[in-house]
């Protein structure tokens, strides 16, 4: 198909259909090809193969709508996009525009699918550098329109990053936007002239009076009908000799009847004066002098003539009856001179190659000349000939009509010719529109293309960004790992300190000959020297752990009760009782028992110490 149509898919249309029902946007307009390549793209993304489950994945989450319209309307834009069409505008449509206005007439511009701004403020500054910013505030008004409520809330905001003015010159940056926090922010007395709003150019209605009209690779999406619907539209929207500039991949093929082109390379046209006639001509007629010279042999002369004339002619008389017969009408209708003297009606040439008798009647009743065109005969059963019938009355001195000649003018070259010429120019045309529509379907690609690459871009930020914060975390970990590596050896040496005083610990208990216990505020035991071993045959590893009243040796341990609790509850007390006893050797034994209090640092009991020796 020449508007690059594919066949409808009937689960892609019933999506279209659901969009238009429920949120009231019709995408019906717009191209198949890249339509169902942007919606496939957003269904991959969540994983959805089959239309219909896509429909249902709408139904149950409202997000999946704004999400989808933005993979739709790809908002690919930036400031001056065409450096080289956008000077042609400033240096030369533009002051033409203004010459042709008053000082204090208002300019009136519409920037339709204006995206994210970046169009609109680029005619601000063109429309300022050329008036003059006072100027500018009184008499122009800029209006911007999208379909995109995310991307006109991102307009009128007006405020870009230093990536988004890279084709902004140097000067008319500083000069029309505001730097703060790293971020550019149009001027805020010219940012009143512009005015965004919703707008589909598909079903609502344009804006009016409009002298300057900036719609620039927007029609690259709808087809072919759609365009031309727009486009009417737009041609009602402008103002006699208002300017129409489109982008670089759109064309006015079937339009040139209602816009102009100013220059078609950069795609800037001039609306047509809509309902002109063609200019009048006027014929002057020259005097004809009457010149009265004798010539003899006249009525041969105008015999031969006649005869040899190469239109084929017949002239009948007032009484319908057949007077002369030319030589070409006798070859091209198979008349002869029999045919001289009959009446009309008996030829065959009366009624064909067309309906002479009425046209003969017309011409002789009404008195003026008629033209029948297009009259078409066949010759054979192959040939086929084209006529254009001259009925002409012939009109006496007295004013009496005198008879009617007929002349058929062969227009069969002509005819095939011209059939020649629409059959080319269809083929040129078609071959256009072609052309046209692939090369607005390569620019919708490179648009999605860029698109992607920004995203890409955003996405290259992003990990940049979180390398960069890993990094951080990474020499953050490893500094905290060189401190616990300090804390370890730290601990290290502690732990070695702490091992030479358990052994230093351990060799005094150990060199002790009387029998040491150490208690805890539980009366468990905490330590049983060698002494100990020897003097009650328990070993070491058998009563560290266990309470004081439960160890089975021949120290009666019950009498030490109040003397060890005493020692718990005071830090300055020692006792010393003696107890007859069994050691292990099972002989009866006095023993001397020393219990005194285990002091903390701060003199607060913490345990009880029992040193026993056999008297």
């Amino acid at each position: 198909m020449s508007d690059g149509q594919p066949i409808p898919d009937q689960g892609f249309e019933e999506v279209l259909q659901y969009l238009k029902e429920s949120r009231g946007f019709d995408f019906t307009g717009y191209k198949r090809t890249s339509l169902m390549r942007r919606v496939r793209h957003r269904m991959s993304q969540i994983g959805v193969e089959d239309y219909g489950d896509y429909i249902d994945q709408l139904q149950v989450n409202a997000d999946e709508f704004s999400v989808l319209f933005n993979t739709i309307l790809i908002n690919v834009t930036a400031f001056f996009r065409d450096p080289e069409a956008w000077a042609y505008l400033r240096e030369e449509v533009i002051p033409t525009l203004l010459a042709e206005r008053g000082p204090d007439d208002p300019i009136r511009v519409w920037s339709a699918g204006c995206a994210s701004g970046e169009e609109a403020y680029s005619l601000a500054i063109a429309l300022a550098e050329a008036m003059g910013p006072e100027r500018f505030r009184q008499q122009v008004k800029i209006y911007a329109t999208d379909v995109d409520d995310e991307a006109l809330t991102q307009a009128r905001h007006a405020s870009y990053v230093e990536r988004d003015l890279q084709s902004v010159p140097a000067e008319l940056a500083a000069k029309y936007f505001e730097h703060h926090n790293g971020r550019y922010s149009f001027r805020k007395d010219l940012r009143r002239s512009v005015i965004f709003g919703r707008n589909d150019l598909v079903q609502d209605a344009p804006i009016s009076r409009i002298d300057l009209l900036v719609c620039r690779n927007t029609l690259m999406y709808f087809n072919q009908e759609t365009q031309a619907k727009i486009l009417g539209r737009f041609h009602f929207a402008l103002v006699p000799k208002g300017v129409l500039f489109l982008g670089k991949a759109e064309m006015l093929l079937s339009h040139s009847r209602i816009f102009d082109p100013i220059d078609l390379k950069r795609r800037i046209f001039r609306k047509a004066a809509g309902g002109a006639g063609t200019p009048a001509h006027f014929v002057s007629h020259a005097m004809v002098h009457d010149r009265r010279v004798d010539l003899r042999g006249m009525d041969e002369l105008r015999e031969h003539a006649f005869s040899a004339s190469p239109v084929a002619q017949i002239v009948v008389t007032a009484e319908d009856v057949v007077a002369l017969i030319n030589r070409q009408a006798e070859t091209t209708f198979g008349l002869s001179v029999k045919d001289v003297g009959r009446p009309l009606r008996d030829v065959d040439i009366s009624y064909r190659p067309v309906e002479l008798r009425g046209y003969v009647e017309q011409a002789r009743l009404e008195r003026k000349s008629l033209r029948v065109k297009d009259v078409e005969w066949l010759r054979g059963p192959s040939e086929s000939l084209w006529f254009e019938v001259h009925v002409n009355p012939l009109v006496g001195a007295d004013n009496t009509i005198l008879g009617v000649t007929v002349a058929f003018h062969d227009v069969t070259a002509a005819r095939r010719l011209l059939e020649d010429l629409e059959h080319a120019n269809r083929q040129l045309e078609s071959a256009y529109e072609e052309l046209q529509s692939t090369n607005e379907e390569l620019e919708t690609t490179n648009e999605e293309l860029q698109s992607t690459v920004e995203e890409l871009e955003t996405t290259n930020e992003e990990l940049q960004s979180t390398n960069e914060e890993l990094e951080t975390m990474n020499e953050e970990l490893q500094s905290t790992n060189d401190e616990l590596q300090t804390i370890n050896e730290a601990l290290r040496e502690r732990t070695t300190e702490l091992d030479r005083v358990n052994d230093f610990l351990e060799s005094i208990l150990t060199s002790l000959r009387a029998g040491v216990i150490v208690l805890d505020v539980q009366m468990r035991v905490l330590a049983w020297n060698r002494g100990a071993e020897e003097l009650w045959g328990v070993r070491r590893d058998e009563a560290e752990g266990e309470h004081l009243l439960n160890l089975d040796i021949g120290l009666p341990v019950a009498e030490l009760r109040p003397v060890v609790r005493s020692a718990l509850g005071d830090g300055m007390f020692m006792e010393e009782v003696k107890l007859s006893a069994v050691n292990r050797r099972g002989r009866e034994v006095l023993v001397r028992v020393v219990c005194s209090s285990l002091r903390t640092n701060g003199g607060e009991p913490d345990g009880a110490i029992l040193v026993m020796e056999q008297q």
